[in-house]
């Protein structure tokens, strides 16, 4: 019952956030599903940390869709980031390997963080016209 209204809940947030918030939301999924990863294979849990590892994969491909490539250089620059973050995620599923999973869970807090600067400043109040 928790459950479904949690579900009902994260729904409504992700249909009444702005673009800003929704690609904060993003970075902030891909750190959470980075976390359950390195938790799973602490414990030996290969196929919970296979399916984090997915999930935290497939947010840096909606990342990836967000982009506008003709809002110049920076666009360009995050894609190749993002590129190389979803090839560090394949390692990291491939071999179970912690030290990429670390990697690319600080990449994803750094763009968190300069995103979430960004929004509390107004300089990404629209961000097809920033970046996306």
């Amino acid at each position: 019952m928790y459950a479904h209204a949690y579900q009902q809940y994260r729904q409504t947030q992700v249909e009444t956030a702005g673009p800003g918030q929704l690609i904060l939301m993003l970075y902030n999924g891909g750190i959470r599903f980075c976390k359950q990863a390195q938790g799973a294979l602490e414990k030996g849990q290969l196929e919970v940390a296979h399916r984090a590892l997915v999930r935290a994969q497939q947010i840096v491909d909606e990342l990836m869709a967000a982009l506008d490539l003709e809002a110049g250089e920076v666009a360009h620059n995050l894609m190749r980031l993002y590129e190389y973050m979803n090839q560090r995620l394949l390692e990291a599923n491939l071999k179970k390997d912690q030290e990429t999973l670390g990697e690319v869970k600080a990449m994803f807090t750094e763009l968190r963080d300069a995103w979430q600067a960004m929004l509390k400043s107004g300089q990404a109040a629209s961000p097809r016209r920033v970046v996306l």
